[in-house]
């Protein structure tokens, strides 16, 4: 064996990203893109639904509800699947399911019947996230890693925001079941591309001593003749994903970590669903409030990049944890913005950028924390933990505007809910010891002992 020849962890680490690897993300880019897309797509077309059965518009809060249930249980579920079956595989149910869910959503006639959908579709959304974020991040280097996974997840946003402009178009030339028709067949346009370009995780199948599959993934990044031919030690743990979440010295972080997805999800899903109606309340025109919404999800994109770039360079606890505090001011400052659409859209875009952006980090900062035989299941019980905060998000703002809460305060709390994500990463920065190895170099939290 030549002396230049390395294990799987520092090819993937040391090696320039290659253009399969980039195809890969850009690929799961895709994914999280019509994850996006479906994820909002109720929203979209519920007043036309609303007009057409002759429902009060209230109907459709177990309708929201529902869905964001099912994404929980869906990331819960299919989370320790792709630890356990694979990440490819397990991604490949899911977008049959989410698309199914979507087609079959026209055919509907009553809330009833859509609640059950909903769920169905929510089920194979939240079940896909755990898996195209791990794979993303399996086959990013180090360097690279919060970068390239925030890159990979700003599909979710792009998603909605994309979503939204289409169906403005859909909804009056074809009516709103061709929202639903597009958002099923688009996934089984891209699911061929998946299931033909895109491999098993290489990390995963080193788990599997799945050598021959190793040396053709190997081939495709350029690096067939780079690898040492040795396997990771393999974990005594493997057979017990959850309980390992808080087995050796995990408990701390992933406790964070739930803690900051939670909220920083509540936040969101608030802010999506809130800020257009207080909006019009405070006398802006629909075109404004709906444009206020896409600079958040705009702003989000942009500071994703950024703020990944740094968590690469600098601590990413301090890095992703001062984004989130940042966003509080930017996001209380959204109630002061009067009836001036410009200063609105402006706040939005920065509070996006700071809150939401940190957030989309958190995602990579998940999947960076667990190893390769935990990564689905942590990634997938975080995002399912982050779904709960979703459901409240709604919830607390309504119920915050019924009690008489003005517009200024109801910002001020949302700001809190960031604040308190921001707390919660830096804590892991400083409490927690395996969060310290992730930025020393040649520590890789893969390595076991026999």
């Amino acid at each position: 064996m030549t002396t230049n020849t390395m294990d799987l962890e520092s090819i993937i680490d040391s090696r320039p990203v290659s253009g399969f690897q980039l195809m890969l993300m850009a690929i799961c880019a895709l994914v999280a893109m019509m994850d996006g897309f479906d994820t909002q797509a109720i929203a979209f077309v519920a007043s036309e639904i609303a007009s057409e059965w002759q429902v009060a518009h209230s109907a459709f809060g177990p309708v929201f509800g529902i869905g964001l249930l099912g994404s929980l249980v869906g990331a819960l579920m299919f989370g320790p699947a792709g630890d356990r079956f694979g990440r490819k595989p397990t991604l490949v149910v899911a977008i049959l399911i989410f698309s199914a869910g979507s087609l079959l959503t026209p055919l509907s006639g009553s809330i009833g019947h859509l609640i059950g959908i909903r769920f169905l579709t929510g089920l194979g959304l939240g079940g896909a996230l755990p898996c195209f974020i791990s794979l993303t991040s399996e086959y990013s280097p180090r360097r690279l890693r919060s970068t390239l996974v925030g890159l990979m997840f700003c599909g979710f946003p792009l998603g909605a925001v994309i979503g939204g402009l289409v169906s403005a178009k859909l909804i009056p030339a074809f009516g709103w079941a061709s929202v639903f028709i597009a958002g099923g067949l688009l996934p089984l346009l891209v699911l061929p591309l998946l299931i033909v370009f895109v491999p098993e995780s290489v990390r995963f199948l080193a788990l599997k001593k799945a050598r021959a599959e190793i040396v053709r993934v190997l081939g495709r990044m350029g690096a067939a003749d780079a690898w040492n031919g040795e396997f990771p030690v393999a974990s005594a743990e493997v057979r017990a994903p959850i309980s390992s979440l808080f087995g050796e010295g995990r408990a701390g972080g992933t406790v964070l970590l739930w803690i900051t997805l939670f909220f920083s999800l509540l936040l969101t899903y608030l802010l999506i669903n809130w800020m257009p109606i207080i909006a019009r309340r405070g006398g802006l025109g629909i075109e404004a409030a709906v444009t206020a919404v896409s600079m958040l999800n705009l702003g989000a994109v942009v500071g994703c990049l950024l703020i990944g770039r740094l968590a690469d360079r600098l601590s990413p606890a301090v890095v992703i944890g001062s984004g989130y505090i940042l966003g509080a001011v930017a996001i209380a400052l959204i109630g002061q913005a009067g009836q001036s659409s410009v200063l609105l859209c402006a706040i939005a875009f920065v509070a996006g950028g700071l809150s939401l952006g940190a957030q989309m980090c958190t995602v990579a900062l998940c999947a960076s924390f667990y190893e390769t035989f935990l990564r689905a299941t942590g990634v997938g019980w975080g995002m399912g933990i982050g779904r709960g905060g979703a459901i409240v998000g709604p919830i607390l703002g309504g119920l915050l505007l019924a009690s008489g809460v003005d517009a200024s305060t109801l910002f001020v709390v949302a700001g809190l809910t960031s604040l308190l994500s921001g707390i919660a990463v830096l804590a892991m920065g400083v409490f927690v010891p395996r969060m310290r190895a992730l930025r020393e170099p040649g520590q890789h939290l893969e390595a076991r002992s026999a």
